[in-house]
């Protein structure tokens, strides 16, 4: 018997104006697995994403987890089930701190209703270990990181609050080599802790380095979902590109 996927997208459609920006998509994701979600602009990464995050609702179709119909209807929803998602600019605000962000809105109080900052400096600490990451200070202010450093501050912002799910949308765009890898490393850590991960990217170089399976959309379609080992950098461009399906084995 196959192991319950962690979350599961069954036959998902969306329009809009009568275009069909998803259409009849259906994908799993394993927990401690990382999914690499790739097709060009308009192929309805983002908005299939977005129905997962509760950003849309689906006009038809089923979103389980754990092998349970959920229902996801806003965002609130997606993140009371686990399912956070990072988009490319990060929502940070860059005149607070590490711990600000971390905990920006949803901040510990005590007692008399004041913001707890000792508790939220010690449970910042206990999940930048538990990610095992270093910041040069959790008090310096977020605008004074670097890209690489404030995309962990993000991450840190969704694991902290149990994330079982994290959407990652161009996490390594506009970072250098040395952050990539940095960043990829710690993609790799969460999803060793049982984190299933859904990386979106236009660079199929990282995708590459960091995926377990590759899934391409084209056009609102699904046109496959392939383990990255079986197939190589031109057959993935192929489906990109023609919607062509690789042979098992091809590669």
């Amino acid at each position: 018997m196959s192991p319950t996927a962690l979350v599961e997208l069954r036959g998902i459609s969306k329009t809009f104006g009568g275009v069909h920006a998803v259409e009849n998509v259906s994908l799993d994701v394993m927990a401690g697995e990382v999914l690499g979600l790739l097709g060009h602009n308009g192929a309805g990464k983002s908005t299939l994403i977005k129905i997962l995050s509760g950003v849309f609702t689906a006009d038809s179709g089923e979103i389980r987890i754990a092998g349970k119909p959920v229902t996801v209807r806003s965002t609130r929803d997606a993140k009371a089930l686990g399912i956070e998602t990072i988009y490319q600019n990060l929502a940070l605000s860059e005149n607070l701190d590490a711990i600000g962000n971390l905990f920006l809105g949803r901040e510990i109080s005590g007692r008399l209703g004041f913001m707890n900052e000792e508790a939220m400096e010690e449970a910042a600490h206990a999940t930048l270990k538990r990610m095992k990451l270093r910041l040069p200070s959790l008090t310096n202010l977020v605008a004074s990181l670097s890209g690489g450093q404030r995309q962990a501050v993000a991450i840190a912002r969704a694991v902290h609050f149990n994330a079982r799910m994290l959407i990652m949308d161009e996490p390594t765009a506009a970072l250098g080599l040395e952050e990539t890898r940095k960043v990829g490393a710690l993609i790799r850590e969460l999803a060793s802790q049982g984190i299933g991960i859904i990386f979106i990217s236009h660079d199929i170089h990282d995708v590459f380095d960091l995926a377990d399976r590759l899934a391409v959309m084209r056009n609102g379609r699904l046109i496959g979902v392939v383990p990255t080992k079986e197939v190589d950098k031109d057959q993935l461009l192929a489906m990109i590109i023609a919607g062509s399906v690789p042979t098992k084995g091809a590669a």
